[in-house]
């Protein structure tokens, strides 16, 4: 994406929503419960976040060392506008606009980039707590961008909380797409809890082209991994608790409709290498209207 002139704020914020509604549909109906002065705002950072990771995970055709230059160029020309205090960028016009406007950290961006610049060579993570470093820069800290715009009555105490439903957002993800991952090399699973279940993601998805069930070791392995990203939901819902009753019932949405993706991969036994799991669209139309309906 190139500078075409110096488009207005308002075609810039209007190329975000286009971006994020196309690429991250619940996202976007999520949004559509808040005021409508925060709208925007908060479509500009996912569609920022949207746009840096399709330089990494959608240039197929380029090399790693290309699209490591290209997403190192997007984030400099991000900082030095950010330095100026304005963008002719098509995308990071309204970006500039809404940290300044909500005056966000910068080093939150730097922290995303960094996460994002991982996936191009970093392909399995040992540990936990080597997961929770990539995604505290791949979600986490989304969600730390977004709470200027929310306005909780308490940032420091809702911060946590945030942080833990970018978590819970990434972990569930990672869990749902362990098939697609797969096939383009990453494994994003622990590999400590891959051996202390005795299994493996090649080895299961094995098992469902040739017609089989996945094992019970993958069941149990996904069981505890579940078990991990609901607890993070609950420490998410307090923070939820502590934001005015419109950004909760947009952020309730979000969270109900992504979680309910856990339920899914229950339904199907852990069978996540047949086909991709949804949620279907007459669910996410129910969960908007619990969340809307919900007091607080």
């Amino acid at each position: 994406m190139t500078d075409l002139g110096d488009v207005s704020l308002e075609d810039s914020y209007a190329l975000c929503r286009g971006l994020v509604r196309q690429r991250r549909a619940t996202y976007y109906w999520a949004t559509r419960l808040l005021p409508r002065v925060k709208q925007h705002h908060v479509l500009a950072l996912y569609a920022f976040c949207r746009y840096a990771d399709d330089l990494v995970d959608e240039s197929a055709q380029a090399s790693t060392d290309d699209r490591a230059k290209g997403l190192e160029a997007f984030g400099d020309r991000l900082f030095d506008d950010l330095q100026v205090g304005r963008s002719t960028h098509p995308l990071l016009k309204a970006v500039v606009h809404t940290v300044k406007a909500f005056d966000i950290e910068p080093r939150c961006f730097r922290r995303f980039l960094s996460s994002m610049a991982m996936d191009l060579t970093v392909r399995r993570y040992e540990t936990w707590d080597d997961l929770v470093t990539y995604i505290d820069g791949a979600a986490a800290v989304v969600s730390e961008m977004m709470l200027p715009i929310l306005e909780p009555d308490d940032r420091g105490a809702a911060l946590p909380h945030a942080r833990d439903l970018g978590r819970a957002f990434q972990l569930t993800n990672i869990l749902r797409d362990v098939s697609g991952d797969l096939a383009r090399g990453w494994v994003y699973l622990p590999q400590a809890d891959l051996r202390r279940y005795g299994t493996e993601p090649a080895a299961e998805r094995s098992r469902t082209d040739s017609g089989e069930r996945v094992s019970d070791r993958w069941g149990a392995l996904m069981r505890f991994e579940i078990g991990r990203c609901r607890n993070l939901y609950v420490s998410a819902d307090l923070g939820i608790g502590l934001l005015s009753q419109r950004s909760a019932r947009a952020v309730r949405t979000a969270r109900l409709t992504c979680s309910r993706i856990l339920d899914a991969i229950e339904h199907r036994e852990y069978d996540v290498f047949s086909a991709r799991v949804r949620v279907p669209a007459w669910q996410k139309l129910a969960l908007a209207g619990q969340a809307m309906y919900r007091p607080g």
